[in-house]
């Protein structure tokens, strides 16, 4: 198995580092634009390796996409991080044309890979990179859902007293402001969390949850990078261990939850094909709701990236 993270900065180091350390792959393409960086951190990642017992060979090019050719996975890291004071919709612009670059330059030298898109806005740049890739949706899997799920359950560890590892939650919707919690989904060592945390600390954990990512950028003046790269590395393992897992990502929606057409972060099963299966929960009316007020904001920040789009032809 070769797997490719574009973008050597701290998420996509992360990625690989992660990816080499857990033996994902027997081979790991680290590029990046920036002459050297690529080339440095594969370099330091593969000096570890003796020191950590892993085997995976992490190789770092400068914007030579022939040697990510027959990628099995790429995961785009590309795009410029969220600085203070900035929203996901900010990065639109700019983001969508690095990650037009990168899908066309991949698809050239990977026609069959599956890509997982980690750039911002989230849900946006997985539209993109479906546009330019032409791929089927299965093919295409944004990178959130594992994020902020991650979160919340480190939160309501905190709160509770216990290892992350006890709680299963799960997280619908956009990435950002408008994700949907699921608290009736929550079970902590198979109890629901609601016989454990009172619903005003539940209330709290959510919103610190779907400000998670503002919370990071206002303490360190740039995004997240450790669980990033770590949830994106997760992803790439059940796709390349054939290990279908039950995992919250973001999927083009052809009718499921009544939506279509727009691309929000749903439970899905995750192997060797990309996503097999979209598992479709039965909401109730509130949580229906705020599905689709996700649904419409990300439907505006995408119908700005169709309007960039035919602003360029």
């Amino acid at each position: 198995m070769k797997i490719t993270v574009i973008g050597a900065g701290n998420v996509g180091a992360t990625c690989a580092d992660v990816l080499a350390t857990r033996e994902i792959a027997k081979e790991i393409v680290l590029l990046d634009i920036k002459e050297g960086v690529a080339e440095g951190k594969a370099l330091d990642i593969w000096q570890k390796a003796a020191i950590l017992n892993y085997d995976s060979k992490t190789v770092g090019v400068t914007n030579d996409y022939s040697k990510t050719a027959n990628s099995d996975v790429v995961v785009i890291t590309s795009g410029l991080p969220r600085k203070p004071g900035m929203t996901r919709d900010d990065l639109i612009n700019t983001n969508a044309g690095i990650v037009q670059s990168v899908t066309e330059n991949v698809v050239k030298y990977s026609p069959n890979c599956i890509l997982i898109i980690v750039s911002n806005p989230l849900d946006v740049m997985t539209y993109c990179a479906h546009l330019y890739s032409k791929f089927p949706r299965e093919r295409v899997i944004g990178m959130a859902g594992v994020l902020d799920t991650a979160r919340y359950r480190a939160f309501l560890a905190d709160e509770i007293g216990c290892s992350p590892k006890e709680i299963e939650g799960m997280l619908l919707g956009g990435h950002g402001d408008t994700m949907v919690p699921l608290p009736r989904y929550t079970t902590v060592g198979g109890i629901p969390v609601t016989e454990l945390v009172s619903k005003e600390r539940l209330d709290a954990i959510v919103d610190r949850t779907k400000n998670g990512g503002g919370e990071l950028v206002k303490l360190m003046g740039t995004s997240a990078w450790y669980a990033p790269g770590a949830a994106a590395a997760q992803m790439v393992e059940s796709i390349v261990k054939d290990q279908k897992r039950i995992l919250p990502v973001c999927i083009k929606l052809q009718g499921e939850y009544g939506i279509d057409d727009c691309y929000l972060g749903v439970p899905a099963v995750l192997g060797k094909n990309g996503i097999e299966k979209v598992i479709e929960l039965q909401l109730n009316p509130e949580e229906s709701a705020l599905m689709q007020t996700s649904r419409k904001h990300v439907k505006e920040v995408m119908n700005v990236l169709d309007a960039t789009v035919a602003a360029k032809a």
